[in-house]
């Protein structure tokens, strides 16, 4: 990669900093396996002016849904899960609705409504997946396509079910301990805290506090859907094993078969429930695999990620992306809630920028 090249990022970075429109940003790009560049420019919090560091935390949103179904088909390999399994297989609630298979959780085809209706508020994840099992679908299941958190947190019950232990122990046991994903956890310690990057909320062209997304989950429920900190370093690991077929530094932690129908897109044409374009997922010429995104038609270039590129971004303008063409794995990481989500200006100018960094 061209380190002139490389070197633009963090620069233009800087001007979105400047600019008012991120406190703080971390990137990281990675070739052949490698970490090419790992920059940081701002503040992980601004009003005590504390820089953004390469190992700050932030809240990855859904970047967590990857991971989560990850442990779906840990569970697969080991032949106590099925893709085609219908959810009331784990989840009796879900008797009423045989048709909704796990596949359909994990690539958003359930019919499930995105969130739960005003009033109804379960905790635990065994509540969340019994209340989910009750709701009125949206669609019949595999018609249509409906981003659902509901559905993803229906996942992390199935998980715990199938392995019966706990969503999140299950995760670092078969996940995090073996990728060395020291810094990713849905409940950072004390120690952890002073690395953890604030939110920020664009009001009226100036950033200030989020504080009810940093106010957390005072029910110490994890959250499959979204709830994870992590790192720009921990997430590259993950990744590059995705784009390993499933092993890291010698250890394997998914099967080759595992990942490719992860990054398989189930969705093909599906109409989205709302009508609205694109279609599927949240960038043009995207289907969804398990947890990603995939790239599958030439509009889904627009940004130089190849064709079956697998993207995913979270709610706090949190990216990432696999390039298996390009063998290119690529991090952005900023906290703040609205505006551009994953076609964010700041997202758009990384993954086109990654790409441009490539000499052969």
């Amino acid at each position: 990669m061209d380190s002139a090249r490389l070197a633009r990022i963090p620069k233009r970075m800087q001007e979105f900093v400047d600019a008012g429109t991120a406190a703080g940003i971390v990137t990281l790009v990675a070739r052949h396996g490698k970490v090419a560049a790992l920059d940081v420019v701002g503040y992980q919090e601004l009003e005590t002016k504390t820089p953004m560091k390469t190992d700050s935390m932030v809240r990855i949103a859904s970047l967590t849904k990857p991971i989560t179904c990850a442990g779906i088909m840990v569970l697969v390999d080991e032949g106590r899960a099925s893709v085609l399994d219908p959810v009331a297989k784990y989840v009796p609630e879900f008797s009423a609705l045989p048709r909704v298979t796990v596949l359909d959780l994990m690539a958003h085809t359930s019919g499930l409504p995105g969130g739960f209706p005003s009033g109804i508020a379960p905790v635990t994840l065994a509540q969340q997946a019994a209340a989910a099992g009750k709701l009125a679908l949206l669609f019949e299941p595999g018609k249509g396509w409906n981003y659902s958190n509901v559905g993803y947190a229906t996942l992390g019950r199935i998980i715990e079910v199938a392995a019966k232990r706990p969503y999140d122990e299950f995760l670092a046991e078969k996940l995090f301990t073996p990728l060395g994903m020291k810094d990713t956890m849905f409940f950072p310690s004390e120690d952890h805290k002073s690395r953890i990057a604030a939110v920020y909320t664009d009001d009226h062209g100036t950033l200030k506090r989020a504080a009810q997304v940093e106010a957390g989950n005072p029910n110490h429920v994890p959250a499959p859907q979204g709830g994870l900190f992590s790192t720009a370093t921990d997430l590259f690991r993950f990744n590059q094993m995705i784009l390993n077929k499933g092993t890291l530094e010698g250890h394997r932690v998914l099967s080759a078969a595992a990942v490719e129908t992860m990054g398989t897109s189930m969705t093909d044409d599906l109409p989205r429930v709302n009508g609205e374009l694109p279609k599927v997922g949240f960038a043009p010429g995207v289907g969804h695999g398990f947890g990603y995104e995939v790239v599958r038609e030439a509009r889904g270039t627009y940004r130089f990620n190849s064709i079956g590129s697998l993207v995913k971004g979270g709610a706090y303008r949190t990216y990432e992306f696999i390039d298996p063409a390009k063998d290119l794995v690529g991090v952005i990481l900023l906290q703040r809630t609205n505006g551009g989500g994953d076609l964010a200006d700041e997202i758009n100018v990384f993954l086109a920028m990654a790409a441009a960094a490539i000499e052969k």
